[in-house]
């Protein structure tokens, strides 16, 4: 048994850990102030939570319980004295009669693996556009760089995060600050393909203009698709009674997907973030809520929709390849899963990262935390339907920022990100969780793993088949001594391309975007200048040359999951985000080669030919 429910011996009652290591080994202690601050947040566990918090356990364990009945998710019943056999049936279960006791979580403890070495692309899908798409690349692009990818000898592709976000205007435009973790954005639809469209339900001139636009411009792509897609559903769903494929799908999701659909319709009502609303809809489960839904069933009806036909779309992109879907650290703090699970959700606060190599001012990422104690109260059930419906349809799982399931950076409303504290979470739980769903759906799971990362952390992640994630950038040792268990790659959406940091266009972006120093700019630049010169580019190479050294070099890592980025293929020169900057076009920058084209890129099949060698 994991264990892992209590907090630390480096963790006070309320799981705040107030002294720790930063990113220079240097050791800091957090002030008297913010400890105060968080635990009235947090609040102090129940007494009885250690006595009804699930069990996270694997075949063989010691439950620690004595004699007792377990009654399994199928149905079936078990009697276990003291341990669990070494057969006992992963999956979710009950400990006492007739199931409605405390939960019990039997995991395999290790994720699924592929069996050989697979190289793949990393995309954002959004930019990934093509000559048939409407200014935004969308799930029938995905295909085609499915199909693409598989061709060529590929093996996966890693995406951006698809979630969702309000339905309203304007459109969040960053992928990691979604309104849900468990359902998907309508964006990437491409509506051609939903039953019930006709063409006259659009503007041809305007879908071209949107389609030629320089920048992925969301707003006016969601107007349009919107228009679109609510002329087709009332053309195939309303003016027809209803199909019974989505009558059926629908029944599947659950009250989560009512719950979620009568959300955006209150955001289309009343603005995307709940603490705005109406007293009486802020929660969900109350009476205004319900005659809310009863008067717009259809409206909530047609947002179920958009998700079926989301959920109908990615299967079919994805087919048989692994699709590697992202899992944002959290989401934001007005959205459906935070009116969902407010109860579970910190309030008056927001995570992000104390300073370290990639932010000397540290970082706030603008979404509230779950509290531990809660969670665990909760059955953990908000962490397992995020990665469950992340994972579904798609095949592979990275977790964003995987240290936040070890510990998270707290930092209250109005402080700095220098003014925050670590909280602890429950690792062994979580990570057992995520070996669980990894195993049922077949999944390889990554962690990213980058940043201030604590001892203890890789041979955990390690212990559980968790990938983790290595950037050529970061790394000072050769790629070939780079460990099997990782997903290799050059760069990350965070960082610099490799064209734009060989011309220098990506200092001059730093320059111009953030209060970095002219010094601080150089220095950054030259680091990363000296890994991808250590075999020999000269210093007169072409952008060409240099994305080909660079990728020579990941080639040689044995990792088991080796990243081409396809903004390197083309040579971009723009990173597709820069952290703390929000006049830039942080998510909006689409590639400079159509996708329809791209194998017959010749920079692209210099790359491709370099992976199949690999």
């Amino acid at each position: 048994m994991t264990g892992a429910g209590r907090h630390g011996a480096d963790a006070d009652a309320w799981g705040i850990q107030r002294d720790w290591v930063d990113a220079d080994d240097r050791p800091q202690r957090v002030g008297e102030d913010t400890v105060a601050r968080l635990r009235e947040i947090i609040g102090r566990p129940p007494d009885h939570l250690e006595v009804r918090a699930p069990i996270v356990a694997r075949p063989g364990d010691d439950l620690g319980l004595g004699r007792v009945r377990v009654v399994c998710e199928d149905g079936t019943q078990r009697e276990v004295d003291g341990h669990l056999s070494v057969d006992f049936p992963l999956g979710y279960h009950r400990i006492g009669d007739g199931g409605s006791g405390r939960r019990l979580i039997v995991s395999p403890g290790r994720c699924w693996l592929p069996d050989r070495r697979l190289w793949g692309w990393a995309v954002q899908l959004y930019g990934a556009r093509s000559s048939a798409s409407w200014g935004i690349g969308d799930l029938a692009d995905l295909r085609s760089l499915r199909t693409w990818t598989e061709q060529e000898g590929g093996g996966f592709l890693l995406v951006n995060p698809l979630h969702a976000v309000a339905p309203t205007v304007p459109q969040e435009a960053s992928p990691y600050l979604p309104a849900t973790r468990r359902f998907r954005n309508p964006i990437y639809l491409r509506v051609e393909e939903v039953p019930g469209f006709a063409a006259d339900d659009v503007d041809a001139v305007e879908v071209r203009r949107l389609a030629d636009a320089a920048l992925v411009d969301r707003d006016p792509i969601w107007r349009v698709k919107r228009r679109a897609l609510r002329a087709a559903f009332r053309r195939s769903e309303l003016e027809t009674g209803g199909s019974r494929d989505f009558r059926e799908w629908r029944a599947t999701q659950g009250e989560e997907l009512q719950e979620f659909a009568v959300w955006c319709v209150l955001a289309e009502l009343h603005g995307p973030d709940w603490h705005g609303w109406p007293r009486e809809l802020q929660r969900p489960a109350t009476s205004a809520v319900r005659e809310v839904a009863e008067a717009q069933a259809a409206e909530v009806a047609f947002h179920a929709w958009l998700q079926w036909q989301v959920d109908v779309q990615l299967r079919d992109a994805t087919g048989d390849l692994t699709v590697i879907q992202d899992l944002p650290i959290g989401v934001s703090g007005g959205g459906a899963d935070s009116w969902a699970w407010q109860d579970v959700l910190a309030q008056g606060v927001s995570v992000g990262a104390p300073p370290d190599a990639l932010n000397s001012l540290g970082q706030d990422w603008g979404a509230p935390p779950l509290v531990p104690w809660r969670l665990r109260a909760a059955e953990y059930e908000p962490f397992i339907q995020s990665v469950r419906r992340t994972i579904a349809g798609a095949g592979g799982l990275r977790i964003d920022h995987v240290m936040g399931l070890f510990r998270l950076w707290w930092i209250p409303d109005g402080a700095t990100a220098t003014e925050g504290a670590y909280v602890r979470y429950p690792s062994g739980d979580l990570l057992d969780i995520v070996a669980l769903e990894s195993h049922r759906a077949g999944a390889v799971v990554v962690g990213e793993d980058l940043g201030t990362v604590e001892p203890g952390v890789p041979e955990a992640l390690a212990e559980r088949g968790v990938l983790s994630y290595k950037v050529l950038w970061f790394e000072e040792d050769d790629p070939a001594d780079w460990p099997v268990a990782a997903l290799a790659t050059v760069t990350t959406h965070d960082l610099p391309t490799v064209a734009g940091l060989w011309t220098g266009s990506d200092a001059e972006d730093q320059l111009a975007s953030t209060d970095m120093s002219k010094d601080d700019v150089a220095g950054d630049r030259r680091e990363l200048l000296e890994k991808l010169v250590r075999d020999g580019l000269p210093p007169d190479a072409t952008a060409t040359e240099a994305v080909e050294a660079a990728y020579r070099q990941l080639v040689r890592a044995p990792s088991l999951l080796i990243s081409f980025s396809l903004e390197d293929a083309v040579h971009e020169e723009r990173r597709v985000n820069v952290p703390g900057t929000v006049d830039r076009e942080n998510w909006r920058i689409p590639l400079a080669v159509p996708v329809d084209l791209l194998d017959a890129a010749p920079d692209v099949q210099r790359l491709v030919r370099l992976a199949s060698r690999s």
